[in-house]
This record gives C-alpha cells, sequence and structure tokens, in this order.
C-alpha cells in the first residue's frame, strides 16, 4: 500500500512520516501529493494567531476539547520559533496540548519556522493537506506568534482568530493596522486579569475603523477566554462556527480557497525562481556576478533585478 493510500486509511504512522517529508521538502512525496491535488477533500481550516504569551497553545488545546466532545477529529500544525543562530526549535507547543496525547482523533504536528517570516513553516500548508486527507476537519493552525508581520495566516486559513491578551500591551498592539486586519474572530484571553474591559474596547475601535473589503460586511465578534479553566471556549467555538456559516450563506468560501490557491502559486514560484538562480546552470553566474556587484556597491539592488529579468529574458 503506497503512502498516500496508507494517510487515506488513517495510519498514524504514515501521516507522520508524511509530514516529516513535507519538512523536508521530499519532491519525490510532493509530487505524489500534487498528482491526487484535485481530490484532497477541504475540510476547515481554522488559524490562531497573535503575540507571543498571549496563551494560544492552550486555548487551542482547549479549542480542541471541546471539538471532540462534537465528535469531529481534529488536526493541528503548530508552528515554533526557530533559534537563528541554530535553526533549531523547542517544538513546546505539544507541551500544552498533552492531554490529547492518546487521542486517536486528533493529530498535533509541532513544525520548526526555520528563519520564516509571516508566522508559518515552510512546509504549512502541505501539511495542512496531508491532515485532509486523513480526513482531520478540522485542521488548527496555530502560528509562530511574532505579532504583527505574522499575516500569512490570513491566506492560509477560512477563518483566522486573534489572540490578545490584557496588561501586555495589546490595548496598543490593537489599534495597529497589520495584525487585526486579518481578523475573523478575536479572543481575549486570560480575560480574568484586570485591563479585560479597555483592551475589549480598544479592539472594536480598532475594528470599526479597519477598512472594509468588497463584499458582505463581517464584524469579527470579541470573545473573552480564559483557556486554563475553559471558560469563554463555547462561546469561541461558537463565533467561529458562525464565521463559517456566513462565508457558506454568501457564497465566499470557494472565492477564499481560490485566493488561497493563488497565493499559494505565487509563493511557490517566489521559491523556484529563486532556487534556479542559486542552482541553475545559466543562471547562477550571472546572479552570482550580480550580487557580488550589489555587495561592493557599484550597482543597486533594483538595478540588478532588472538586468537579471532582461538577461534572462523575462
Amino acid at each position: 500500500m503506497d503512502l498516500i493510500a496508507r494517510i487515506r486509511s488513517r495510519d498514524v504512522r504514515a501521516i507522520a512520516r508524511a509530514l516529516t517529508l513535507v519538512e523536508n521538502g521530499d519532491e519525490p512525496f510532493l509530487a505524489a501529493l500534487d498528482a491526487g491535488y484535485a481530490h484532497i477533500p477541504h475540510p476547515e481550516r481554522v488559524g490562531i494567531t497573535g503575540p507571543p504569551g498571549a496563551g494560544k497553545s492552550t486555548l487551542t488545546s482547549s479549542i480542541i476539547k471541546n471539538l471532540r466532545r462534537q465528535g469531529r477529529r481534529v488536526g493541528v500544525v503548530a508552528v515554533d520559533p526557530s533559534s537563528p543562530f541554530s535553526g533549531g526549535a523547542l517544538l513546546g507547543d505539544r507541551l500544552r496540548m498533552t492531554e490529547h496525547a492518546l487521542d486517536e482523533d486528533v493529530f498535533v504536528r509541532s513544525m520548526a519556522a526555520r528563519g520564516r517570516f509571516g508566522g508559518l513553516a515552510i512546509g504549512s500548508h502541505d501539511a495542512c493537506d496531508v491532515l485532509a486527507l486523513a480526513a482531520f476537519d478540522p485542521v488548527i493552525v496555530e502560528t509562530v506568534g511574532v505579532g504583527q508581520s505574522e499575516v500569512d495566516i490570513a491566506r492560509l486559513a477560512d477563518t483566522t482568530v486573534v489572540v490578545l491578551t490584557p496588561a501586555a500591551g495589546d490595548s496598543v498592539q490593537a489599534l495597529k493596522a497589520g495584525i487585526m486586519e486579518i481578523a475573523d474572530v478575536v479572543a481575549i484571553n486570560k480575560a480574568d486579569r484586570e485591563g479585560s474591559e479597555h483592551l475589549e474596547e480598544d479592539i472594536k475601535e480598532a475594528l470599526e475603523l479597519r477598512a472594509h473589503q468588497p463584499g458582505p460586511l463581517w464584524l469579527p465578534p470579541v470573545v473573552r477566554t480564559v483557556a486554563t479553566t475553559d471558560e469563554g471556549v463555547d462561546e469561541l467555538v461558537n463565533a467561529i462556527a458562525q464565521h463559517r456559516t456566513f462565508l457558506l450563506s454568501q457564497g465566499a468560501l470557494p472565492e477564499v480557497r481560490a485566493a488561497r490557491s493563488v497565493a499559494r502559486l505565487t509563493d511557490l514560484a517566489g521559491e523556484a525562481l529563486l532556487r534556479a538562480l542559486r542552482t541553475g546552470t545559466r543562471a547562477k553566474p550571472l546572479f552570482e556576478r550580480l550580487c557580488s556587484q550589489v555587495r561592493q556597491g557599484t550597482i543597486s539592488p533594483r538595478a540588478a533585478v532588472n538586468e537579471l529579468l532582461t538577461s534572462l529574458k523575462l
């Protein structure tokens, strides 16, 4: 039985093996995954993002517990930060989800960001496809927790939950554009702390001021939670479900998925082009010469790119 078939049969070892191949960029496996792309299921994708220390992992664990009571099989991709020096990662998100370790209907995979910006790992998209093949629904993606820059999750998830906390500088953070622009649901975690009411007011003000996208208007609900006691998690899961219902009722979900696919195409094209420039027989000498000239300051980066495009006839 091939690996794809074993994944479809929910073989845990096969799923783990496939995710390792995804992280390592194994071309034969990725080609096999691509070959069946049209038949990969489309489970609900939920993104959990927010600043470090907001309690995203603990809240994710509480969400899993809630979804399991509904009888749903839950897959999780938890992205952890990597050391800028060694490239290693603690992969500590699993430590906060150990209560699900023996549950066959929960699969948690930690992935190292490996210096990638945007809050996701290189293989996050493909990891979601593997979990979809294994019939997990929903698939939850928890980002690395780097603050305003981690907006890539909005291009991967159907519903993005932004997690903030009181008394941690988040009142200012809430008024900034970046991370609030991508919120479909906002969770104020650790809401038993002082400042929750003030933070909620700031968040609602920030949501009212953000630019509205074309199409049906969705006003993100703000839910207070205390993940350590599961307080407010029922309301949070309901808010996520309401957003999905909204997307379905407006016929917007296919467009969300289509935009995700095009964004993925753009990312992969950029990665493939850069790889070709660094390794291609024709492009590598030119690219290295231009890099040297840029390093010496004899040509600007923009001029170097223009020369590169002209020489490669792109």
